[in-house]
């Protein structure tokens, strides 16, 4: 039975993440870039100081709501996950350096998919019975097509609650205990033999401390993430810049094969890999894995936030797919391309080769750091996606299953940190995928309105001010 379902999954796998997801996403991208005039880059620079500025604004948000610094950092901590540590390595070890240059062009597209999906999250939101600011594709689909497409809104919030518990969760205590594991292993404080009794651990802590965030409800998330996505986004960027700067000599190099790799990858790769179309599939694939441009999930986040401007608050989604892929995923390919160590090409590869990167300059002191960077990067994607599948459980039933939800959800950490998560893990990437469908359609449709509010805001007196 399990072999049927894997074979399945894997079949559905393979169509939703390969040519049909990366025509569809890049398609739907460029046809936004082009309706806003690439407005990811005409206005990047406002994007910058309109985001940066508004982050030093103190400021308390109304009920209900949270600020629009912390509804990025809550969609932030949904995406800068283990993807961006994990991912890119596998990207690179399958794919080529060039696979970076190709995740780079998928994040330029990215970036006006993700401004259109907040702006348009915050325009179609609606308040709940609690009073609380709810919105998202479901709600956009809701209120933007009419009951034409409602069974679209349902499509997306089905396959959110679906994925939420392996993708946000499971999958993430699993990187959790075995960064931990091996930093115990690395000073001699565990034994292998010892790491069940760690991993249950690990996983009831965990377990009582979502619960405690969770079922504070979405200022208590705000709250969090504000303090957690910083600290953890500036400690990994230090470390690999360090690496960046230690190796300067390479670097001109590397960035030579990055793009000398996107186009004749077998010339970078000694003939290992001699497709570039598998060489600009990994890299597309990833950095749409990594920042979710596409999928909608992060503009539940920003639907919360304390802001009457949606188009300023659509900024968010430029500067939060430039930071995820174009600053942090770039980080951890210098870090492997610039460090002394030996790539396997043409094999699968994940978080160890990053690690490796790390050690191979730092010394093995340093997988205390990338273990604490991975348990936050993992752990603050736990929140974001707690946070979308409660979203996605009160669109289809009501806002009274919201907290048993997040009881169970807290539960699967457990689940997460002492079950083998091999199949679940390619489940949940699935439904990761399907997600994007009725999302992708829906922005389709409504890029109209997304053009119109774009006009109206540049054109208006609430553009002069930031």
């Amino acid at each position: 039975m399990l072999h049927t379902i894997e074979t399945i999954n894997s079949a559905v796998n393979n169509f939703i993440w390969g040519i049909p997801a990366m025509v569809c996403i890049i398609g739907v991208g460029l046809y936004l870039s082009i309706r806003t005039h690439f407005l990811q880059i005409r206005k990047f620079p406002y994007a910058i100081r309109t985001t940066i500025g508004r982050m030093f604004h103190k400021r308390n948000a109304s009920e209900g709501a949270i600020t629009p610094f912390q509804a990025v950092c809550t969609a932030l901590a949904a995406t800068v996950g283990t993807g961006n540590i994990a991912g890119v390595a596998g990207a690179i070890a399958i794919g080529g350096p060039g696979s970076v240059f190709w995740m780079w062009v998928s994040a330029v597209l990215g970036m006006c998919t993700k401004f259109s999906e907040v702006t348009l999250a915050v325009y179609y939101r609606e308040k709940n019975a609690d009073g609380d600011l709810v919105g998202g594709p479901m709600y956009y689909i809701k209120n933007g097509l009419g009951r034409r497409f409602l069974w679209l809104a349902y499509l997306f919030a089905g396959f959110g609650v679906l994925t939420v518990f392996g993708t946000g969760n499971a999958t993430q205590v699993n990187t959790i205990t075995t960064a931990v594991n091996s930093a115990l292993i690395n000073f001699h404080v565990i034994t292998q033999e010892q790491t069940s009794i760690t991993n249950l651990a690990i996983g009831t802590i965990i377990t009582v401390l979502i619960a405690l965030i969770l079922l504070g409800g979405i200022k208590r998330i705000g709250q969090v993430t504000e303090k957690l996505v910083p600290f953890m986004a500036l400690l990994y960027i230090v470390l690999a810049l360090g690496i960046v700067v230690l190796n300067w000599h390479v670097v001109p190099g590397v960035f030579v094969s990055i793009f000398e790799g996107a186009f004749s990858p077998s010339a970078v790769t000694g003939g290992v890999i001699g497709s570039m179309f598998l060489s600009m599939k990994k890299g597309v694939s990833r950095g749409i894995f990594s920042n979710e441009a596409g999928l909608g999930t992060g503009s539940i986040a920003h639907a919360c936030a304390d802001t009457g401007k949606p188009v300023k608050q659509g900024m968010f989604g430029i500067f939060e797919v430039f930071t995820d892929t174009i600053l942090i995923c770039t980080l951890t390919a210098l870090v492997i391309l610039c460090s002394p160590i030996t790539i396997p090409y043409g094999q699968a590869a994940g978080a160890e080769l990053t690690i490796q990167g790390f050690t191979s300059v730092y010394g093995n002191w340093v997988s205390i750091f990338t273990a604490l960077a991975m348990c936050c990067f993992a752990f603050s994607t736990i929140l974001g996606w707690g946070l979308y599948g409660a979203r996605c459980i009160e669109f289809l039933f009501s806002s009274k299953v919201t907290k048993p939800f997040m009881v169970v959800y807290s539960f699967v950490a457990i689940l997460g940190a002492t079950a083998d998560l091999g199949l679940m893990w390619s489940i949940a990437d699935t439904f990761n995928g399907l997600m994007a469908i009725p999302n992708l359609i829906a922005l389709f449709l409504l890029s109209g309105k997304v053009v119109q509010l774009v006009k109206d805001y540049f054109s208006g007196n609430e553009y002069a001010s930031f």
